[in-house]
């Protein structure tokens, strides 16, 4: 099962690394108070994809649902990450995008596999 939701794993992963790293860089920007909307979402986006990169990896029955609410979260990132202009918010809102996509995939096969 896990190899069917490998690209998803590898790139809710990767999210939660460029996440990682954006939060850390917001904390060394200037003006900290104003990436605080970012550094909450980056330290949720990374928690989600955390938590459903091993749901997949497992095989857990509850993967479809992770992986949706993964996606929604990412976007959400993305989105606040896209709003400045430091190249590590750019870097996070590409990965959560990619992310976004991935897991999209995930609910799209898994909902199509629950129908037959």
């Amino acid at each position: 099962m896990q190899h069917t939701f490998q690209p998803c794993i590898d790139a809710c992963n990767a999210c939660a690394q460029a996440c990682d790293e954006c939060a850390a860089a917001c904390l060394r920007e200037d003006d900290v108070k104003m990436m605080t909307a970012c550094i909450r979402a980056d330290v949720d986006c990374a928690a989600m994809c955390r938590m459903v990169a091993g749901y997949m990896a497992r095989g857990s029955e509850f993967a479809h649902e992770a992986c949706r609410l993964c996606a929604q979260i990412c976007a959400a990132c993305a989105a606040e990450c896209a709003r400045h202009t430091q190249d590590h918010c750019q870097r996070c809102a590409a990965a959560c995008r990619r992310c976004a996509d991935e897991c999209r995939k995930v609910v799209e096969a898994t909902g199509r596999a629950a129908t037959r």
